[in-house]
């Protein structure tokens, strides 16, 4: 005897069960993926990036921020006054939750749209304003102290009683290279003369050419080394060592290699430790900070300094052991406070 099975009828709401739970199973991985990160970092540079190896750090400082906090971000550059304003106004459309910006061009914008943005973080690098309000944060760092020492440096390698710097623009904020350079040269060799140029133009952190024709200048009144403080334009300088074969010290970073034979040591300045650093504390949620960063505090160095870097820096500095000696002494001395090199941004004129 065969027997038929009938069907099972269809139960429209135990279907309707399943898909419901199955829906819910989903859900949460579906929202984790297409959910955006709601912190957004975006990075407003003064400037191009192109060489510029201080921008270069900055950018790369937020980057590394912005992976550890879960943060997206962004990078606007600027070509001039009137794009840094409209950048930091587009970080704030974009909803920003944190805007970071590198050098002294920006503190009118920041005084200007900080209080109107209360939501909105910032971290102003190499600068602060004026009574900051509480989402405003400033890491700044004491570039004398390192200047101070390569001046030093310059000038116990000189043979005769002249070395040169060329700078970007005569501000108060360049004069802490300056200045403190000079100073550190004449403590170092009593009498040397330290003669400053400077590139000016339209374009005066970016300009290798007007930089390069300064240090042929400088090269031609009698400067046995050249102290470079121009960022893109250092390259310039660079050329005319090579072209003229005289030593070369420059700033933010290691640029001995640029000039191989030729590089005597550089400043460093950590900027991309001390923006991450910054950002750390600002995500702790506590009060804004203004922040300075020298020696003591690892945000500026020298290669002379850096015991495990010297011998590979292809500087050469790294060839005289009696130099290094004694600039990591009076690099103790000041990071102890018994040598205090003034600051020439905080002076009264």
């Amino acid at each position: 005897m065969t027997m038929k099975l009938k069907p099972r009828p269809f139960l429209p709401m135990q279907a309707l069960g399943l898909l419901l739970a199955l829906c819910a199973a989903l859900t949460p991985a579906i929202t984790q993926a297409q959910t955006p990160s709601k912190k957004l970092y975006v990075f407003v540079s003064p400037d191009r990036l192109g060489v510029n190896t201080f921008l270069q750090q900055g950018k790369s400082g937020v980057e590394a921020a912005a992976k550890k906090h879960g943060a997206a971000v962004k990078t606007l550059e600027s070509s001039n006054a009137s794009d840094r304003a409209e950048n930091v106004r587009a970080a704030l459309s974009d909803g920003a939750t944190l805007v970071v910006l590198l050098g002294f061009e920006f503190a009118d914008i920041v005084e200007e749209l900080a209080p109107k943005s209360p939501k909105t973080q910032f971290l102003i690098v190499d600068q602060c304003i004026k009574k900051p309000p509480a989402n405003v944060s400033c890491a700044t760092f004491r570039e004398q102290e390192s200047a101070y020492l390569l001046g030093a440096t310059a000038a116990l390698f000189a043979k005769t009683q002249r070395i040169g710097v060329v700078a970007a623009l005569d501000i108060p904020f360049l004069r802490r290279y300056t200045e403190a350079y000079a100073q550190g040269a004449r403590m170092a060799k009593p009498g040397i003369a330290v003669d400053v140029r400077y590139v000016g133009g339209p374009n005066p952190f970016g300009d290798p050419v007007r930089a390069k024709e300064q240090a042929l200048a400088l090269r031609a009144a009698g400067s046995e080394s050249i102290f470079t403080a121009t960022s893109g334009g250092d390259f310039g300088v660079f050329d005319a060592a090579r072209a003229q074969g005289f030593q070369v010290l420059s700033v933010d970073s290691n640029r001995c290699p640029n000039v191989p034979g030729l590089g005597l040591d550089n400043t460093l300045k950590q900027v991309d430790r001390v923006v991450q650093q910054s950002i750390d504390l600002i995500e702790g949620g506590g009060p804004a900070q203004q922040r300075s960063y020298g020696l003591k505090e690892g945000g500026m160095g020298l290669m002379a300094l850096d015991v495990a870097g010297l011998p590979q820096s292809g500087c050469l500095v790294a060839t005289r052991p009696d130099v290094v000696q004694k600039i990591r002494a009076w690099a103790q001395d000041i990071i102890s406070g018994k040598l205090v090199i003034e600051d020439p941004m905080t002076r009264k004129r």
